[in-house]
């Protein structure tokens, strides 16, 4: 970090600081290793509308930007501000509105959503310091978590995550991912204080349950060629909510996948939490709107479907994306894109090659992009998929301009990779209407679409 950047953070946390002293509003915090940001916007999706009694006015509610949630990014969001980039003038100006916030008087918001994440050790043990959630929502953490490079071990990444916990506030809530005991463990720290646990998940025993998901399918997008009368394709999925000794059906539309479940229900935790009455928490997540490049259903070339996953990459979003797609019924192939996972240091190698074992039994074409990739295509040559139905990459541009060319109709394909190797790019050129990636897909704002 260069010293520049670290006085303007430290100008930024320290405003920050101040501003929550000042105006004090109910502090939500979110972390993990899988579907943090998703789990972010979806809370923020259910209590948007929601006036509780110590609110005092509705919408007055901010939520992390995108998944700003490092050292420079926690502070932009408590400031309001956005990331300036390499802006003098626009981090001069990020500064200013901080300072007047602590000197004038502001309609600042009563609740805001904070995504918390661990790049370095002590990321989030420095940030609780200061930070005091009401709620804070742990998710999944992942055997092999990204950011592992920079730790000395997942156990290690683990720690650091839990450590969100001991900044909670008395009298707060602590929910936690129920489908993994690691993860419940995390309870132990806050027995004997002021601090109610809840859970969320597909285990019987959680606080809030998911159950009986299932994919919902409709007649195929017709491409210029025709297609089979009886093609379908999936457009969303349904699941029942348990809570509270109610059963309710919840339909979720142009998104798709069991993971997708567990955010929504980390957010019906927190409205529980937050008062929200059963039937206005079921309303709020049957109007959620998905969020660009997590399991986002998009129509393809030629009658194919897309399910774009291309936010950001893990070992174990990669296998609940292909474990999403080896459950779709498809009337062509299933077709894999996988770009690079990025910042697993020294397990680096072994994930990829574990990703290409999991994807010669679950998809008809795999496509690799990105060095690292290139294990994953000769793993899963080893395990039996046939050559000629592997290809590799070492850029998202070069598999632009080649893979539409073996597009069928009724595929179905996935793309999902890191943020670094950009695999909207492949995504944009697999798209029906091309002329809409601005509103559907990740990374089209004019700094992004600049950046080779």
């Amino acid at each position: 970090m260069t010293i520049i950047k670290k006085i303007i953070v430290f100008i930024l946390t320290l405003e920050s600081q101040l501003i929550l002293a000042k105006y004090k509003p109910f502090i939500i915090a979110v972390t993990g290793s899988v579907g943090k940001t998703t789990t972010k916007d979806a809370i923020f999706c259910v209590l948007k509308d929601f006036t509780p009694p110590d609110a005092g006015q509705v919408g007055l509610i901010r939520k992390s930007e995108k998944s700003l949630n490092s050292d420079i990014g926690l502070p932009l969001t408590i400031i309001g501000v956005p990331n300036s980039w390499r802006n003098p003038y626009g981090w001069t100006k990020n500064m200013l509105s901080g300072l007047r916030l602590i000197l004038d008087h502001a309609d600042y918001p009563k609740c805001l959503v904070l995504e918390i994440g661990a790049d370095h050790p002590r990321d989030i043990k420095k940030v609780v310091k200061w930070l005091h959630p009401n709620i804070a929502v742990i998710t999944k953490v992942s055997d092999t978590p990204v950011h592992v490079e920079f730790f000395k071990s997942p156990a290690q990444v683990f720690e650091e995550k839990a450590s969100l916990a001991d900044g909670l506030k008395d009298g707060g809530t602590l929910i936690l991912f129920a489908d993994d005991a690691k993860v419940v463990s995390i309870a132990d720290r806050v027995k004997g204080k002021d601090i109610k646990v809840m859970t969320f998940g597909l285990t019987e025993m959680a606080t809030v349950r998911g159950s009986q998901e299932s994919i919902s399918y409709e007649p195929s997008h017709p491409p210029a060629g025709g297609s089979s009368p009886n093609s379908q394709f999936p457009t969303g999925f349904s699941f029942k909510l348990d809570m509270d000794g109610n059963s309710v059906p919840i339909s979720i539309k142009n998104v798709i996948g069991k993971t997708y479940i567990y955010p929504l229900l980390a957010a019906a935790a927190v409205a529980k939490a937050r008062g929200m009455t059963v039937n206005s928490i079921v309303n709020a997540l049957n109007a959620y709107e998905a969020p660009k490049g997590r399991m986002n259903i998009i129509p393809g070339l030629n009658g194919s479907t897309l399910i774009d996953d291309t936010y950001n990459s893990s070992p174990d979003a990669v296998r609940a994306a292909l474990e999403t797609l080896k459950s779709i019924t498809a009337v062509g192939r299933k077709i894999a894109i996988l770009g690079d996972m990025m910042e697993l240091g020294k397990y680096s190698a072994d994930e990829h090659r574990s990703i290409g074992r999991e994807a010669a039994g679950a998809v008809s074409i795999l496509i690799t992009i990105g060095l690292r990739s290139r294990a994953m295509a000769e793993e899963a040559v080893k395990n039996g998929m046939p050559a000629s139905a592997v290809q590799s990459f070492e850029s998202s541009d070069e598999a632009a301009a080649a893979v539409p060319s073996i597009i069928q109709p009724g595929d179905i394909i996935l793309v999902k990779g890191s943020q670094s190797p950009r695999l909207e790019r492949v995504t944009k050129a697999l798209m029906r209407e091309p002329e809409k990636a601005g509103e559907l897909l990740v990374r089209q704002e004019k700094e992004w679409l600049e950046k080779k």
